[in-house]
């Protein structure tokens, strides 16, 4: 029962109808209260995301006929980000390679007249108005019931301005989104190495496992999917709005790659632990892509218990592994061993989180949304050979 309860909340939540019914209820209110469609956007000062995002905010204002309002706030507490000096080191760097893709600047000059005032008061007021429309970073914009975070979404918010759109703009998004385009390139003399670092409770490795096997059959790479245990089983805590917020995020994210979201069965516990010993197995066996997506798949679209025999070996029947495997893999615990190294090496890479890759022993890139950049060290691996 809470099984199906779960599910059942799960698709209410990430629901089309509900959401299309939301957006017409706060248009509806903002037409009948003569009010100009209006933006939030939560800045943090020392945020590098925030110092890019921020630069986009006169741009709205140039292009759409809205208002945006900018409000400052404090760094996240540990319960939203559970690793900050982490999350400081790896957000510099991130920032660094997104300023790079986008063209905005990371220099505090380029921000001058649009930051906002950070004194106690209005901290204290931004903080509170972040937690009252349910939301927990900075970076993020907030428009009539929706979130967006950072450059990395601002496209999904410019597509629900576009009936706003001033007479005369560029027609172009702000921070046009990057894809993998698995171009012609020549075949690697060595194939490079591709670690991707995954969890089984993880919506955003279910967007990623795809085009992940992708660009390692189109590159010709050594793809090793290093399993790591989810976060909450690692005592790391992950809020309501938090889990909330994801979930939406992916569904949008699923729809614009074309993939089925929101049947969701959550694995956390045995249902992970069971996926992981099969996929541990899987591996050597040279299954390891075909049962990580499938499984993932299992829990994330089609609302397969994993935690049941029944659900287990659908999963693992349909990416080719026997009855036997699977009960083989289930008696061996030695997939607990690799998964913390696993999770060690990622935290010893200045990451905490999945999905993670790395290229040739590089630096370790977090998030489903740098695949193109993976996808450039690929091909820089390919060409160098």
């Amino acid at each position: 029962m809470r099984a199906l309860l779960g599910q059942a909340v799960a698709s209410l939540i990430v629901s089309r109808r509900l959401r299309t019914l939301q957006r017409r209820r706060h248009a509806l209110v903002r037409r009948l209260l003569w009010r100009r469609p209006t933006i939030h956007f939560f800045h943090q000062a020392d945020d590098p995301y925030s110092v890019l995002a921020i630069q986009a905010v006169p741009l709205l204002k140039q292009r759409y006929d809205i208002e945006v309002k900018v409000h400052p706030v404090s760094a996240p507490d540990t319960a939203a980000a559970p690793e900050p000096d982490m999350l400081v080191a790896y957000s510099r760097r991130d920032a660094a390679l997104l300023a790079r893709q986008t063209g905005f600047s990371l220099d505090r000059n380029a921000i001058s007249g649009i930051e906002p005032e950070s004194d106690p008061a209005a901290l204290a007021a931004g903080d509170a108005l972040r937690t009252k429309l349910g939301h927990y970073l900075a970076a993020t914009f907030y428009f009539e019931g929706e979130w967006y975070w950072g450059l990395d979404r601002l496209s999904f918010l410019e597509e629900r301005l576009l009936p706003f759109r001033q007479p005369g703009t560029p027609q172009d998004f702000i921070a046009p989104r990057r894809e993998v385009t698995l171009a012609p390139v020549k075949s690697a003399q060595q194939p490079p190495l591709f670690e991707a670092f995954i969890s089984f409770r993880s919506p955003y490795t279910y967007l990623a496992i795809e085009r992940v096997t992708r660009l390692a059959a189109h590159y010709g790479a050594d793809l090793q999917l290093r399993f790591v245990l989810p976060m909450v089983m690692r005592g790391l805590p992950v809020p309501l709005a938090k889990q909330i917020y994801i979930v939406r995020d992916c569904k949008r994210e699923a729809e614009r790659l074309g993939l089925r979201f929101g049947r969701v069965a959550d694995p956390v516990g045995i249902g992970a632990e069971r996926g992981l010993s099969v996929l541990h197995h899987a591996i050597r066996d040279g299954l390891g892509p075909q049962f990580a997506a499938s499984f993932l798949q299992g829990v994330f679209a089609d609302g397969i218990n994993a935690a049941s025999n029944g659900g287990l070996m659908r999963m693992a029947k349909r990416a080719g592994l026997s009855r036997t495997q699977v009960r083989a893999a289930l008696r061996d615990a030695s997939w607990r061993d690799v998964a913390e190294k696993n999770r060690a090496d990622m935290f010893a890479g200045g990451v905490w989180g999945v999905p993670a890759f790395r290229v040739e022993g590089g630096d370790i890139l977090w998030g489903q949304d740098r695949l193109w950049a993976i996808e450039e060290q690929l091909r820089a691996a390919c060409e160098n050979s």
